[in-house]
């Protein structure tokens, strides 16, 4: 859960609102009719989170960086903006290794045949065809460098287990509820120990274990990285260039250990396809509604539009792209003139390092000093309950005006961290922090998301939870008004540093890294 710390203005849903501003959809705290638009377009009948979202998560799918699926993604983002009559357009900053997903089939053949739950990992080669081999762990009496090169002619032709094979693929909670306390603490003493002997004996056979196992002639690396939870796995990026990278379910992973380090002799069936696609284009899609008072300051809608490829990409970050697309179609269709400039921005790269965002605040310069707030939104599903200050000692007197005359339905679960603290690392907020420009994350609770969602195989349509998705549109929206209407701009000159939790002394601003323009960078 969430920690607040200097929390001063907690639960802006405010006992201070009217009460009938509170109880019901159709109260309001104030008569303000746009924010009564917004509420009709956004929680009403008006609604297109749900037929958007499954268009994006189903039809498009994942977005990996350099994809055609994260081309395509940003095609269709740009024709449902100017279907709405929203200028967008996609804004290149770069380039990066464009590829294409194909099949992944992995057989287990001996000593008995099963179909393996696995996959590549993203801009893993293939395999040109179906190859079979054996599959070898390294020995436990491999234990130096030295060691682990004498040992690398016996992965010729074989598929070489390089993850720690797991005790269990029982999550700690199942253990906590059904079993005995001592069975669970013999189970976590067991783990922690094992783990720890193979974090020391990894370190011991030296660096780039991948790359070696691949230069000997392996036909492929093994790995796993489950996630703690009822099959779930994190699904990142290939360890190799020439051999495919296999990803492995927990269960199927630890099988093919238990058969090989007993020397019950496992052989595996892959039949894997991918495309290097070369040098893709690295691009931000980028959507404006003039400003029609002040059209050189800006309000900044973002979610990256990026994603991990294991599966959807559907709460990470698909509901914040929803969110912000569905954001900006009410403001069009509720307050098509604005006093400032709403910009929207749909970053790429976001997992591999805030690239895009970074990109375009180093390539915008009138925009980030034009900036009066970014609004940033990157953690799953659920409603926003948290939205913290960044250490700008002007931002909360905003935000509690801003809040005020919102709708208790929306306000009433959210917290404010005034003044907070300026956070050192997350999501494309940052590339504006840095500047420092008021940038500022609307942020979820999420209990189980980096268990069960978050870069794993389990990132699907079915997670989203649709009337939180369209709390927080029409959230998002309502901010972009009142934050576009302000007479004052939001000040970001007297800020509070961070503290080092260890000394106590304050530390310095967070300092914006320069941009990537290709993955070599």
């Amino acid at each position: 859960m969430r920690c607040l710390r200097n929390l001063l203005v907690v639960s802006v849903g405010f006992a201070s609102l009217p009460l009938s501003g509170r109880l019901a959809a159709q109260t309001f705290p104030t008569d303000d009719p746009v924010i009564r638009a917004m509420w009709e377009q956004g929680m009403g009948a008006g609604s297109q989170v749900e037929t958007l979202a499954q268009a994006l998560m189903d039809s498009i799918g994942p977005r990996l960086m350099g994809s055609p699926a994260y081309d395509a993604a940003g095609d269709w983002l740009i024709e449902r903006y100017r279907s709405w009559g929203i200028d967008a357009e996609k804004r290149a900053y770069g380039t990066w290794n464009g590829w294409q997903r194909g099949y992944t089939h992995v057989d287990l053949i001996e000593p008995r045949v099963r179909t393996l739950n696995g996959m590549m990992l993203a801009w893993s080669p293939g395999t040109s065809g179906p190859v079979e081999g054996a599959v070898v762990a390294i020995p436990a009496s491999v234990t130096t460098s030295d060691a682990f090169d004498a040992w690398l002619p016996q992965v010729r032709g074989a598929f070489v287990l390089l993850s720690f094979p797991e005790p269990t693929c029982r999550p700690d909670e199942s253990w906590e509820q059904w079993a005995t306390e001592a069975s669970f603490a013999a189970m976590k003493e067991h783990r922690q120990q094992a783990a720890a002997a193979w974090a020391t004996r990894l370190r011991s056979l030296g660096a780039d274990l991948a790359g070696r196992v691949e230069r000997a002639g392996a036909a492929g690396v093994l790995t796993n990285r489950w996630s703690a939870g009822w099959g779930a796995d994190k699904i990142f990026s290939s360890q190799t260039t020439q051999v495919p990278s296999l990803h492995l379910s927990c269960e199927d992973y630890t099988l093919l250990h238990r058969l090989a380090e007993r020397g019950q002799g496992p052989r595996l069936r892959v039949d894997a396809q991918s495309r290097d696609l070369g040098p893709a284009s690295a691009f931000n899609v980028v959507g404006t509604i003039p400003g029609r008072e002040r059209p050189d300051e800006y309000v900044l809608l973002s979610a990256h539009l990026d994603s991990w490829d294991g599966a959807s990409g559907a709460t990470d970050n698909g509901t914040g792209t929803i969110m912000m697309l569905e954001a900006m179609r009410i403001l069009k269709q509720t307050y098509p003139n604005p006093r400032r400039t709403i910009v929207v921005g749909h970053w790429g790269g976001e997992e591999q390092g805030l690239v895009g965002s970074t990109a375009f605040a180093a390539d915008h310069p009138d925009i980030v000093s034009g900036l009066q707030a970014a609004f940033n939104q990157d953690n799953g599903t659920w409603r926003i309950d948290y939205i913290r200050m960044q250490g700008f000692l002007g931002a909360g007197a905003h935000f509690g005006r801003w809040l005020s005359a919102l709708p208790g339905e929306i306000t009433d679960q959210i917290d404010l961290d005034i003044p907070g603290v300026p956070e050192t690392g997350g999501s494309d907020h940052m590339s504006f922090i840095c500047v420092p420009a008021a940038g500022f994350r609307l942020q979820s609770s999420y209990p189980d998301y980096r268990q069960y969602t978050w870069h794993t195989n389990l990132d699907t349509y079915d997670k989203v939870v649709f009337s939180d998705l369209k709390n927080n549109a029409t959230l998002a929206a309502m901010l972009a008004y009142q934050a576009s209407e302000d007479p004052e701009r939001v000040p970001t000159a007297q800020r509070t540093l961070p503290t080092n939790e260890r000394t106590g002394q304050p530390q310095t601003w967070p300092q914006c890294r320069p941009p990537r323009r290709s993955p070599g960078e």
